[in-house]
C-alpha cells in the first residue's frame, strides 16, 4: 500500500506563493526556455513568462536552456502579458553583499575588464560594475606614453580587455553604487620581500613597459625600474625608443634603490668604450674633431667615436667675450689641442689650434 505523502506548512506556503501576481523588484526563480540573439525567456511556472533583454543578463553569462536562474521583476505585467525581468539586478543586488565582504577583509581577487576608456579599465564583479583608474594599474601594465597622449594611453588600457588582473578592492560604497578596483594594491603583497632581496650591483631581467622622452620604465618581477637616458648606452642618446621597445626583454643593473622603483643602467653591463680610446690621447696633444654642439660657453667637439671633448669660451683665443656661434659651425671639423684629460669625470678639455 502506497504511503501518502505528507504536505507540510512550507509546501503549501510555497504553492501559495507560486500563484501571487509578480511585484516590481521582487526576486524570482524560473527556467531558461529559450535564448535568443537579444533576449531569453524564461519558465516562471504558474505564475507566467518572463523576458529577459540581452543587456540584463550581465557580462560575460553565458545561458541554456533548461538552466535555473534567478532574476529581479522589472515590470511585473508588459502589453503583451510577459513579465520584463532582469538577472544582472538580481545578481547586483546579492553581488553587493559579496563586494562588501571581499572589502572588509581585504581579499585579493581575480577579475576581468570588459571595457576601458581614457581614465581606465571598467570591470563587473558579481554583478555590480565597478572602475579601475589608471593610477591604480601596477608597474606591470601602466601606460607609460609620451606627452601623455591619450589614444596610445586608450590603445594600452585596450589591450587588457578581457585580460586576467590581480586586484584589490579600494573602495565599495553600496548606497553611491560606486566601486574602485586596484592593481597596484594587490600586488603590494610580498614587494617588499622582493626589494629586501635586491642590492645596488645587482643583475636583473625585466620587460620593458613604456618608452619616453627621458628614458625607459621596466617591470622587473612586478617592480618598476627606470633606465634613465643617460644609462642607456655610452654613446650620445637622442631618443630612447631607438635603443629600446615595449615589449623587449632587457638585462639591467640596478644602480639604486628606493621605496617604490629600482634606477637601471644598461650600459654598465658594458665596457666604457670612452675609458678605452682616451688612452690614445695625451695632453699636449695636436687633434682633429668634429663641431657636435655649440652653446654659449663653448663648443663640444667629437675626437674619436666615443669621446666628445670641450673647447671652452676662454680658449678660443678672443677673452671671455667671444662668440663660439660665429666661429663655429656644426658638423665643420677643426683643429685643436688637448689641455687637460680628467679620466675620472670623463671629461676633455681643448683650446683651438691657431697655427
Amino acid at each position: 500500500m502506497a504511503t501518502a505523502k505528507t504536505i507540510t506548512m512550507d509546501d503549501l506556503l510555497k504553492e501559495e506563493n507560486a500563484l501571487l501576481p509578480l511585484a516590481q523588484s521582487e526576486v524570482v526563480e524560473g527556467t531558461v526556455l529559450s535564448v535568443r540573439k537579444h533576449e531569453i525567456w524564461i519558465d516562471l511556472g504558474g505564475r507566467g513568462i518572463g523576458l529577459v533583454p540581452r543587456r540584463e543578463i550581465g557580462f560575460g553569462r553565458n545561458l541554456e536552456e533548461g538552466e535555473t536562474v534567478t532574476a529581479s521583476v522589472v515590470e511585473p505585467e508588459l502589453e503583451d502579458g510577459f513579465a520584463l525581468l532582469s538577472l544582472r539586478k538580481a545578481a547586483k543586488d546579492r553581488g553587493w553583499d559579496e563586494v562588501t565582504r571581499l572589502f572588509e577583509v581585504g581579499e585579493t581577487i581575480d577579475v576581468t575588464a570588459y571595457d576601458a576608456n581614457r581614465g581606465g579599465l571598467l570591470i563587473e564583479l558579481e554583478g555590480v560594475r565597478g572602475f579601475m583608474p589608471v593610477s591604480q594599474l601596477s608597474a606591470e601594465h601602466y601606460p607609460r606614453v609620451n606627452g601623455a597622449d591619450k589614444d596610445e594611453i586608450l590603445q594600452r588600457l585596450n589591450s587588457l580587455i578581457n585580460k586576467t588582473l590581480r586586484v584589490r578592492i579600494l573602495d565599495a560604497d553600496r548606497k553611491q553604487n560606486k566601486l574602485i578596483f586596484s592593481e597596484k594594491e594587490a600586488v603590494k603583497e610580498g614587494l617588499q620581500e622582493r626589494f629586501s632581496k635586491l642590492a645596488v650591483g645587482d643583475v636583473v631581467n625585466g620587460v620593458v613597459t613604456g618608452v619616453v622622452d627621458f628614458g625607459a620604465f621596466v617591470n622587473v618581477e612586478g617592480i618598476e625600474g627606470l633606465i634613465h637616458i643617460s644609462e642607456i648606452s655610452w654613446e650620445r642618446v637622442n631618443n630612447p625608443s631607438d635603443y629600446v621597445k615595449v615589449g623587449d626583454n632587457v638585462q639591467a643593473k640596478i644602480i639604486s634603490i628606493d621605496k617604490e622603483r629600482l634606477s637601471l643602467s644598461l650600459k654598465q653591463l658594458s665596457e666604457d668604450p670612452w675609458m678605452k680610446e682616451v688612452e690614445q690621447f695625451k695632453k699636449g696633444d695636436k687633434v682633429d674633431g668634429t663641431v657636435t654642439r655649440i652653446t654659449p660657453f663653448g663648443a663640444f667637439i667629437q675626437i674619436s667615436p666615443a669621446v666628445e671633448a670641450l673647447v671652452h669660451v676662454t680658449e678660443l683665443g678672443e677673452g671671455e667675450g667671444a662668440d663660439p656661434e660665429k666661429l663655429f659651425k656644426l658638423n665643420e671639423q677643426k683643429s685643436f689641442v688637448v689641455l687637460d684629460i680628467d679620466k675620472e669625470n670623463r671629461k676633455i678639455s681643448l683650446s683651438l689650434n691657431k697655427k
